[in-house]
């Protein structure tokens, strides 16, 4: 049986700090592999088109060659860079959803095959909440930031089971899994639509 989209990259969206001052000395290099290690791959990266963490793993992706989608705030290019300051760089394409931030929220994440989780705040959980939420495969970046133990907080107090939740700190051995993870929805998918008569 071939699966109906197997030719369709997977597509990883990556959530972090814009603001990065309390990300730790070496967030820039962790975020650098982070975004290498997607494009490695051979998956697509999806970022909230900002500034810092996310426009860090999307340099990564751009040094090894992979294709990096924004999903921008904004209506439109004026108001992505005049408005917001957000940057166009290393982006192949950038949508303007024109939401502001907690609904571009909502359709980057729903954007994605699985959402990774890096150095964040309040916006970073946001996203996270709603992964959660659509069961969506999530892997969380442990680094020398708190964002790992906060989720970690929210998961232990939330007294809701996920066992599509992994924590790493090996970028490699992360984007692994949630590939792995998103093959296996694929896989399911196919099997629950599976016609014995069309095959």
């Amino acid at each position: 049986m071939v699966l109906q989209h197997e030719h369709l990259q997977v597509k990883i969206g990556i959530s972090g700090a814009a603001e990065t001052g309390h990300c730790g000395v070496d967030a820039y290099d962790k975020a650098l592999e982070l975004g290498r290690e997607v494009a490695r791959q051979g998956a697509m990266l999806i970022t909230g088109a900002t500034t810092g963490f996310p426009l860090w793993v999307a340099m990564g992706a751009k040094q090894e060659k992979g294709t990096v989608v924004g999903l921008s705030p904004a209506a439109n290019e004026k108001e992505h860079v005049e408005a917001y300051n957000l940057p166009l760089e290393y982006h192949d394409l950038i949508i303007y959803t024109g939401f502001g931030f907690p609904g571009r929220d909502l359709i980057f994440t729903r954007s994605s095959d699985a959402m990774l989780f890096g150095c964040g705040r309040i916006g970073t959980i946001h996203e996270f909440t709603i992964a959660f939420e659509d069961k969506k495969p999530v892997g969380i970046y442990e680094g020398d930031w708190q964002t790992d133990e906060v989720i970690r907080d929210i998961l232990k107090n939330g007294h809701r089971p996920n066992d599509r939740i992994v924590f790493d700190s090996n970028p490699k051995a992360l984007v692994e899994q949630i590939i792995r993870m998103v093959h296996q929805d694929q896989i399911n998918r196919a099997s629950f639509h599976f016609d014995p008569v069309l095959g």
